[in-house]
């Protein structure tokens, strides 16, 4: 049995609503990052971490990643054009706005507040609105693959619902609609239903 080790509210979201997607059975074990339970199968200490086949795995993007290949499922075959295309958006949504988001909650309320730089927030928010703008340029959808989903949608739904919480600048109307249609997803509702 897959087990994953975090919270909804974390990263761990994304690993969880790729294994919905794909349709795999899976634990979750509910710890939070640095925890005692987490820091047993993982010496980082951070969430997610996935145990499979005796295995402890971390990073969500290296997970999904891992998860997909695994399964032939949300992902192009490795070595062909369109997993390049696609490596390239997953790339681009860590750098452009998972980044920026992990950068302004670190300043905002993470960090030990002597080192916190609250100042840096504004100027977070709006490259992330710059570099979502640039996005929805080139956004022909339904998803950055065209028709088919991949860990690189489910990477950026999970960044436009923490930007709406973080009140991170979201003006396309094309992508508030493509985070919306990411959120009917039943797959989607069931994690949050975790929640």
């Amino acid at each position: 049995m897959i087990k994953v080790y975090g919270q909804v509210a974390s990263r761990a979201f994304r690993v969880l609503w790729a294994l919905e997607e794909i349709g795999l059975e899976y634990e979750l074990v509910d710890a939070g990052p640095q925890s005692d339970t987490v820091r047993a199968v993982s010496g980082l200490g951070k969430i997610p971490a996935l145990e499979v086949d005796g295995a402890i795995l971390t990073d969500s993007v290296a997970i999904m990643t891992f998860l997909a290949d695994r399964h032939g499922a949300l992902t192009f075959e490795a070595g062909t054009v369109e997993r390049g295309r696609q490596d390239g958006f997953t790339e681009r949504v860590n750098d452009e706005f998972d980044a920026l988001l992990w950068m302004a909650a670190r300043h905002g309320r993470i960090l030990p507040k002597a080192h916190r730089v609250p100042e840096v927030i504004p100027s977070l928010k709006w490259e992330f609105g710059r570099n979502m703008e640039r996005l929805a340029a080139e956004f022909e959808g339904p998803y950055l693959m065209g028709e088919t989903m991949t860990i690189a949608d489910i990477l950026l739904g999970h960044c436009i619902g923490w930007a709406t919480l973080a009140e991170f600048p979201i003006e396309s109307e094309k992508m508030q609609a493509y985070g919306k249609a990411l959120r009917s997803r039943d797959a989607y509702k069931a994690v949050r239903a975790k929640a």
